[in-house]
């Protein structure tokens, strides 16, 4: 089962977070965008889940 972490960039002057969603094998599906607040990062965690299940697919790639 895949699982979502949250994470703190290092700048000590402009600290963001993001979220990274991981696979069961624990390797990377999506990184979100930076949030300047965990509560940010939180929420946007709450989208992909409630979101992301029926969420359509759009080729842009013109394949």
């Amino acid at each position: 089962m895949g699982y979502f972490e949250i994470h703190k960039t290092q700048k000590d002057y402009s600290q963001r977070y993001y979220f990274v969603l991981k696979a069961g094998n624990h390797e990377v599906i999506a990184t979100s965008e930076m949030y300047y607040t965990k509560g940010g990062a939180e929420n946007g965690i709450r989208s992909v889940q409630i979101n992301g299940p029926s969420t359509d697919v759009r080729d842009r790639t013109g394949e």
